[in-house]
């Protein structure tokens, strides 16, 4: 059977490396993002590069009318980013008209939508990163209903954002 694990070494090498590795968390999946960066940070170190954090700083906040915006708040420019969102995460919640809201999966799907359309067409490349497939319990048609998780997929891959990791087992 072949090795096929990556060392930091082969992860940060500058003659292979494409682009600059960037993460962004959408809101509800900063714990995960800050694993990921933990991680990160020792391999890099391991090889030698000092870096302070993968994050890129971001945020999708409300209007008053619930509207929401996603905002990258550095430059993103020519990075492979990695944009992590947690679609099952109902702790999250948002104030709307002065009551306390629960996030759905829709409302996760609704922000991850919003950070990819801030930083398509400045990324080198973009890859979704999310414990659980939105929508990913639906996987036929019983009636006149949508199939959620097969449009969540083709929409991302009409947006520049053809690759998409599932983390089994969490």
């Amino acid at each position: 059977m072949s090795n096929n694990m990556i060392t930091p070494s082969d992860f940060f090498n500058p003659d292979t490396q494409v682009a600059h590795l960037g993460l962004i968390a959408c809101p509800g999946a900063e714990e995960l993002t800050n694993l990921i960066d933990v991680h990160l940070r020792r391999w890099a170190k391991e090889v030698g590069i000092e870096k302070d954090t993968f994050i890129i700083e971001s945020a999708c906040p409300r209007f008053q009318s619930g509207d929401a915006k996603g905002l990258v708040k550095e430059s993103v420019r020519g990075d492979d980013i990695f944009i992590v969102v947690d679609p099952g995460n109902y702790s999250v919640t948002y104030n709307l008209f002065g009551v306390e809201n629960h996030m759905s999966p829709d409302d996760h799907f609704a922000n991850l939508k919003r950070l990819i359309q801030a930083v398509a067409g400045r990324a080198h490349r973009m890859t979704v990163i999310m414990p659980s497939l939105y929508g990913g319990r639906q996987h036929r048609r019983v009636a006149r209903e949508s199939l959620d998780c097969g449009s969540c997929k083709a929409w991302a891959c009409r947006t520049s954002s053809p690759l998409m990791l599932t983390i089994p087992g969490l």
